[in-house]
């Protein structure tokens, strides 16, 4: 009988100890610490690792609370100083602070509404006071203040703001399509006045290339002229030097001749057909006595 007695005292032993075993003991993970309460009063923080709390609901966890970097997404609607509606994406990156557990946890029961909530008040503070061209330039400004007055007021509640960013800056649709239309209008104006300017180059271009073909035309003309006469008076020259006794006008007479029939067959072996006027008999003659006439008179 003694033993059946002592075998049941072991056995009820034995399962207070695992009832202690499994309610006593729990677990806490990586980035994680526990609120635990005794009576529901706060007792202690509970970091990392295998932990022990007194069984049967004498102390109980109350929370389990992250210490990552968590993320909120907030979408605030407010005007800017030129009466444009804008939609603003904001991304808030906050953690609670380690040595201030309690207070986030017992100061605050919704942190993502109240830091959303300081997120719009300093936004609908800040943006009326610029335009839209200049809420486009100035957005990292404007979230680098938010996220210092923000990051201010949750301090007190044990919550760290680490980073604020304004991703995406929408006007009204109106607006936007308005901008589009501004936009193209000057690009279309831009690219109208690089044309013109193109044209313009084009006409320059050609303008003085074609004043520079008549000038080395005339130059050639020029050029020619001289030849011809350097000709003429280098013919004469040697026809003066010769032994033939012959007069300045019969001199003329055969170089005009000479150049007479050059032409004649120069033409002729260029495949021209040229009509020379007047082409009667005597019509070198005719101009052989024009030309005398012109030198003469000169």
């Amino acid at each position: 009988m003694f033993g059946f007695v002592s075998l049941i005292v072991v056995m009820v032993l034995l399962f207070l100890l695992v009832a202690i075993l499994a309610t006593g003991i729990y677990v806490v993970k990586q980035q994680t610490v526990a609120i635990v309460e005794r009576f529901g009063k706060y007792q202690r923080t509970a970091t990392a690792g295998i932990q022990f709390k007194l069984p049967f609901g004498i102390d109980r966890i109350a929370a389990r609370i992250q210490l990552r970097v968590l993320q909120s997404e907030i979408v605030v609607e407010t005007k800017t100083q030129d009466n444009v509606f804008v939609t603003l994406n904001i991304a808030t990156q906050y953690q609670v602070n380690e040595s201030n557990v309690t207070d986030a946890y017992y100061k605050l029961m919704r942190p993502e509404a109240q830091i959303k909530s300081y997120i719009e008040d300093a936004l609908r503070s800040s943006v009326p006071k610029l335009t839209l061209d200049e809420l486009f330039e100035k957005k990292d400004e404007i979230a680098l203040e938010v996220q210092r007055q923000v990051a201010e007021e949750m301090s007190t509640y044990g919550y760290i703001i680490v980073k604020t960013l304004i991703t995406r800056v929408e006007p009204d649709a109106e607006v936007k399509q308005s901008m589009n239309e501004i936009n193209a209008a000057q690009r279309k104006r831009v690219a109208a006045q690089e044309l013109a300017n193109a044209d313009k180059i084009k006409i320059v271009t050609a303008a003085e290339a074609e004043a520079e073909k008549d000038r080395l035309h005339g130059v050639g003309i020029a050029q020619q002229r001289k030849a011809i006469v350097d000709g003429l008076a280098d013919s004469i020259q040697e026809l003066k030097d010769s032994n033939v006794s012959l007069t300045e006008e019969q001199i003329m007479s055969i170089l005009l001749t000479n150049q007479y029939l050059d032409t004649l067959n120069t033409f002729a072996n260029e495949g021209h057909q040229t009509l020379f006027l007047p082409n009667s008999p005597n019509a070198m003659d005719d101009i052989r006595s024009q030309i005398l006439s012109a030198l003469k008179v000169k």
